[in-house]
């Protein structure tokens, strides 16, 4: 974990959604609200460039795991700890700019059958 994940790391007893009780079918909306709960204070206080830059950070570490994965040597837990990273860090990152990621999914990717073509 980066120092950033440390960073994020702080007392959760008062939080809608405490570690502990968390549920591994929660929302988008449900996570990212969890994200603001937690840490929004530190992360407004961060602003957009900074928090931009510990996601670009995240997101370094997720290609170091996956180039780790693909020469043989990786190490799943690493992986799937580096993914919910990037994930956090990006909702994080929504939170500061003020994106609702479900509503920009919903606009981007659902409605009206989302983009034409295939990637």
């Amino acid at each position: 974990m980066s120092e950033r994940g440390r960073d994020h790391a702080h007392d959760d007893r008062n939080l809608r959604y405490p570690l502990q009780a968390m549920d591994p079918s929660m929302s988008i909306a449900e996570f990212q609200q969890m994200i603001r709960d937690r840490y929004y204070a530190s992360d407004s206080t961060r602003g957009i460039p900074g928090t931009f830059l510990w996601f670009a950070e995240e997101f370094g570490e997720l290609a170091e795991a996956l180039a780790r994965r693909e020469r043989g040597d990786g190490d799943q837990q690493n992986l799937e700890e580096e993914f919910a990273d990037v994930l956090a860090w990006l909702a994080t990152l929504a939170n500061v700019a003020d994106v609702d990621l479900t509503r920009a999914i919903e606009r981007k990717y659902l409605r009206d059958g989302g983009p034409k073509g295939t990637k």
